[in-house]
């Protein structure tokens, strides 16, 4: 998440852009993917051990070349930097920026699996990064080059058992978009529904679980950002989340969910999926059309204030209502419509959470937010694992450190979410001189709960969302179920009286 800065403002640090983009790609040295390797395999079948390892050297050997061409891009300019000053200067660090983002975004587009979600991550979330080197970035939110439509017709042939002319009445052979480990499709059924199909790279998994096995760089990555982790835990649930993702059957499904409990409300919803199209490695399902979030980034303020409610509302009624959270919060699945109207698309990280996994956040909620309570809020922390219980700290101290992620939600006033905010919730979370960080731990079934904190305010910030978050925080808490504080809060109450009783999880009293 970048500072939005004026047009010759600099930079906070020193080539602060350049070496940000280079610490996305060195962090990553030794799990990048060289997917050429993968399209000269037509089969898809297991991989040896020997040919992962083999895969496993391709794809550092591109994220080295990767660094060292970035190195040696700032290093041949060291000379003209020193020799210049002020605003010719600045100009020379953010084209050096711009030249390395490119470079990054070409290679982990073509790399795609793991490298490419690390690069969308870092492209709404990276404080370090110029706007212009952020919106290079940002090219990997929507689109990656995609894979041959050969290609694609092979592996729908492949899972359907027909070809794609066969298996729809009309298939577009061009993707719409190409992501990280699948592209999509524009197609219409025998029975004349527009659908969009995901259709997985040939070999894709084979090639994430080689990225996977690299178990000494991510523990490398996770004791730098994380050093007081229980870091084996933390890449067992990276591991599972991410193979889960791999499995089409499981978005489906996860996607089917969302579309039956959203079914019918005044803004929010989830295309439903066509079962009979849908494998493992294909997923078929209704056409969403509208406009982007970069799109979103330029429409009237009210109605990114009404866009940003409704992500809010999603997220929050997906957790409590159906105790399950899209973990791959990045702006590339949101389709807008105006009004407040947003589809959310990409179901293949979801993690489901148990009563007992949520009553604990609920008690942090309401201990800190509603009831003031530090040291009742550290009790809940330790009970929970996210704090060493009995660490030399003092309550306040906990909740200082801690009330940064609860800001919006505090008091009961409109407030904006602004750039510095998310920012300042990112700098929190990798915090590691807080006396405090030391002894935070995030527990295993919470790791991509956190990612909430990175995406969801960082796409609030992106847009500065304005709302009173903390009374349509009310709405949704179990443990307060208060009436609707918005219009978009009225406009929900015949969804939810439709909806089926169900068993929410309480909180403590």
């Amino acid at each position: 998440m970048s500072r939005h800065r004026g047009p010759g403002e600099p930079s906070r640090q020193a080539g602060g852009p350049v070496r940000a983009v280079l610490w996305l790609s060195a962090a990553a040295a030794g799990t990048a993917v060289a997917v050429a390797a993968v399209r000269r395999r037509r089969a898809v079948g297991p991989l040896t051990g020997r040919v992962r390892r083999r895969l496993r050297l391709e794809r550092g050997l591109a994220t080295a070349q990767l660094v060292a061409r970035g190195g040696i891009r700032y290093a041949s300019n060291a000379p003209r930097l020193f020799a210049t000053a002020g605003e010719t200067r600045q100009q020379l660090r953010n084209d050096l920026a711009m030249q390395t983002a490119d470079d990054v975004t070409a290679t982990l587009g073509t790399m795609k699996g793991v490298m490419v979600k690390l690069g969308q991550m870092a492209s709404y979330v990276d404080d370090g990064l110029a706007p212009a080197v952020r919106r290079t970035l940002a090219r990997l939110q929507d689109s990656v080059p995609p894979m041959s439509p050969a290609l694609a017709a092979g592996m729908i042939e492949e899972e359907l058992g027909v070809p794609p002319e066969r298996a729809f009445a009309r298939w577009d052979p061009e993707p719409v978009a190409a992501a990280s480990i699948g592209q999509v499709h524009r197609a219409i059924t025998w029975d004349g529904r527009a659908v969009a199909v995901k259709v997985q790279y040939p070999g894709i998994a084979e090639m994430m679980a080689a990225d996977l096995d690299n178990v000494a760089l991510l523990r490398r990555m996770l004791r730098v950002t994380a050093p007081s982790q229980d870091v084996d835990g933390l890449i067992a649930e990276l591991r599972e989340r991410v193979l889960e993702e791999l499995d089409y059957r499981r978005e489906a499904a996860n996607q089917r969910r969302l579309h039956d409990y959203f079914t019918g409300h005044p803004t929010i919803s989830v295309p439903g999926i066509v079962d009979e199209l849908s494998t493992r490695r294909v997923v078929t399902s209704e056409l969403a059309v509208g406009a982007r979030f970069g799109e979103l980034t330029d429409w009237p303020q009210e109605e990114r204030d009404l866009a940003g409610e409704a992500l809010y509302r999603f997220v929050f009624r997906s957790l409590y209502e159906l105790r399950a959270f899209n973990g791959d919060p990045h702006p590339g699945n949101y389709v807008f419509h105006g009004a407040g109207k947003v589809t959310f698309l990409d179901f293949g990280m979801v993690k489901h959470f148990t009563d007992d996994d949520l009553v604990p956040l609920m008690d942090m909620a309401r201990n800190l937010c509603v009831d003031d309570d530090p040291a009742r809020f550290r009790a809940s922390l330790e009970e929970a694992g996210f704090l060493v219980p009995g660490a030399p700290l003092s309550d306040e101290q906990v909740a200082d450190h801690l009330a940064v992620f609860y800001q919006l939600v505090r008091e009961s006033k409109p407030i904006t979410v602004t750039s510095e905010y998310a920012s300042s919730v990112v700098r929190r979370f990798f915090d590691v001189r807080s006396p405090v960080s030391q002894y935070a731990r995030i527990p295993r079934s919470y790791v991509v709960l956190q990612r909430i904190n990175l995406g969801l305010f960082a796409l609030l910030g992106e847009i500065q969302a304005t709302a009173n978050w903390r009374a349509i925080a009310e709405e949704i808490w179990p443990f307060m179920l208060a009436p609707p504080s918005s219009p978009m809060g009225e406009a929900e109450l015949p969804w939810l009286a439709s909806r089926p009783a169900t068993a929410r999880p309480q909180a403590e009293t």
